[in-house]
């Protein structure tokens, strides 16, 4: 396998002589040297290299192109909105420059559906985590286009992210949408969504803070459920202790359009982060 920069140029306005207006023999692709960054100003390849342990990966990170206008947001727009996480302790307050709550994102795709809830609610902060390099280098572009200085784009691994790096309750609230099922049942215990992580997130969390799951996968949703109902430090969100509506702040996502396009039911779950032990509960 050559060490190629992976990524393929945009469409240019053609030329009046019908070429694309550049030299035919120049080419964008760049071949790299052993060790040489894939971007040497953006996201690092294995952020958390010295953090490496031998547990199963709740994620799949994939190898796709790179446009060539990602790859540029990443080479500009990282060093200031991009987040490496390499295990070292993080001040949110630093990273966004205010006070304003964080919400976490934990796989985000491309990006579209966080760039749409950051422009619709500018006085919260999210940090959208993935480690799909397409997805970070598009999410960035968005947040350029439109404005968004609310969102900072997580590069590795969430469990680091929450085990090391965040200070106690300091989270408002958690959004896990549509992550991978792992629909063989030898490949359950690879879901993100187990009573180890809840217990984790649960102490990153401030009391009174929404964990917001979606999939349309119904058997993953029916684990969600009882997992999070099952869970002391969270409570249901519905009375009757079933699904949520889609609530209006999430916006409809091309994949989940095709989804139920093709006859799948979309599940939201909403759960509270409860009251710590030393505090009194809303009503008390």
């Amino acid at each position: 396998m050559s060490d190629s920069l992976d990524f393929a140029p945009e469409k240019q306005q053609a030329a009046p002589d019908g070429t694309d207006g550049r030299p035919p023999a120049v080419s964008v692709r760049h071949t790299r040297a052993k060790g040489e960054p894939r971007f040497p100003d953006g996201p690092k390849a294995d952020p958390a290299g010295s953090h490496f342990e031998r547990r199963i990966r709740s994620f799949q990170p994939r190898r796709s192109r790179v446009t060539a206008g990602q790859a540029d947001a990443l080479q500009r727009l990282w060093p200031a909105w991009g987040l490496d996480i390499d295990g070292q302790p993080l001040e949110l307050t630093e990273l966004f420059g205010n006070t304003r709550p964080v919400v976490l994102e934990i796989g985000f795709g491309m990006g579209e559906a966080t760039a749409r809830m950051a422009a619709a609610d500018p006085d919260t902060d999210i940090l959208a985590v993935d480690v799909h390099t397409p997805g970070q280098g598009h999410l960035l572009q968005l947040a350029e286009r439109d404005g968004l200085t609310n969102i900072r784009v997580g590069n590795g691994d969430a469990i680091i992210l929450l085990r090391e790096m965040l200070p106690p309750h300091c989270l408002g609230g958690l959004r896990v949408y549509f992550p991978d099922p792992w629909p063989k049942k030898r490949h359950h215990k690879r879901r993100l969504i187990q009573p180890e992580f809840l217990t984790l997130a649960a102490t990153r969390l401030r009391p009174g803070a929404t964990v917001h799951c979606a999939t349309d996968w119904e058997p993953y949703a029916e684990q969600m459920l009882e997992v999070l109902t099952a869970h002391p430090d969270f409570e249901n969100t519905q009375p009757d202790g079933g699904y949520a509506p889609r609530p209006g702040f999430r916006p409809l996502t091309r994949f989940e359009g095709q989804g139920l396009d093709k006859g799948h039911v979309v599940n939201d779950l909403l759960f509270r982060r409860v009251p710590l032990p030393d505090q009194p509960s809303a009503g008390g």
